[in-house]
């Protein structure tokens, strides 16, 4: 059985731009070409895009996931084993979030008490710890500087943090806009976004030149191009080069 492109973007709920995207770049062919230069999936496909979507749950950039599928030994069940060992750990740690939601619902409703590390029950605090030690490594920021920043954020009141959230997600929205409208990172529309991202970071910090193109790093690994994978395939690159070019004419 065939599918088209429309078709595959149905059921697995990959759009079609994002399928003709990984066309392009060699990510997942079609099994062939209609007269009329449709495209047509068949179960190869089907089977080798559910990898993909796996390895882009895990983080990996496309690049990375090209290069594991096309090796000769890949093993489909293995990679699944994989898969599924790390679905069960994600699995394990949502029943604990949950029983920490559970638990603090209770709790604010006084009918249990808490103690108030088991407020962060379940939170992946190892990833943020991650995060923190390469922007240090990398002589982004300094570990003291981190501490103050740190410090900050904890002193927002939930409508702050609310307010610093949905800045960001806007700000993403119109970068992935002006991606759809196939504008460069150099446009002046462009560099007033990124203009805006920098305003936005100085609610926590003050990237200098160096620091702020040592984001454009911190934004490329698995972690952080999950997110950017997530909201356009090629936000991420965009959105790095653009950062960079800011970097030069404003923060020089």
């Amino acid at each position: 059985m065939s599918y088209t492109v429309n078709k595959l973007a149905r059921i697995s709920g990959v759009s079609a731009r994002t399928l003709r995207f990984y066309d392009e770049i060699g990510l997942l062919k079609p099994a062939f070409y209609g007269d009329n230069q449709y495209r047509y999936y068949k179960e190869e496909q089907l089977l080798m895009l559910q990898q993909i979507l796996f390895f882009r749950e895990l983080g990996f950039p496309l690049s990375d996931i090209q290069q594991i599928l096309s090796t000769n030994d890949f093993d489909k069940i293995e990679s699944l084993k994989a898969h599924k060992s790390r679905l069960q750990s994600d699995i394990d740690r949502t029943k604990t979030l949950l029983k920490t939601i559970d638990k603090t619902i209770k709790y604010l409703k006084g009918e249990t008490k808490m103690k108030n590390a088991e407020l962060y029950y379940g939170f992946d605090s190892e990833k943020q710890k991650e995060h923190e030690k390469y922007l240090v490594k990398e002589g982004i920021v300094t570990q003291e500087f981190l501490n103050k920043c740190n410090e900050n954020v904890k002193n927002w009141s939930n409508k702050e943090k609310n307010a610093f959230i949905q800045d960001i997600e806007r700000i993403m929205d119109e970068v992935i806009a002006a991606i759809e409208k196939e504008a460069a990172p150099s446009d002046r529309s462009v560099q007033a976004l990124m203009k805006q991202h920098y305003v936005w970071l100085e609610r926590t910090w003050t990237p200098s030149h160096a620091s702020y193109l040592g984001l454009t790093e911190l934004y490329q690994t698995p972690e952080f191009r999950k997110f950017y994978d997530t909201r356009h395939p090629k936000l991420l690159e965009f959105m790095v080069e653009a950062m960079k070019i800011f970097a030069e004419h404003e923060l020089s």
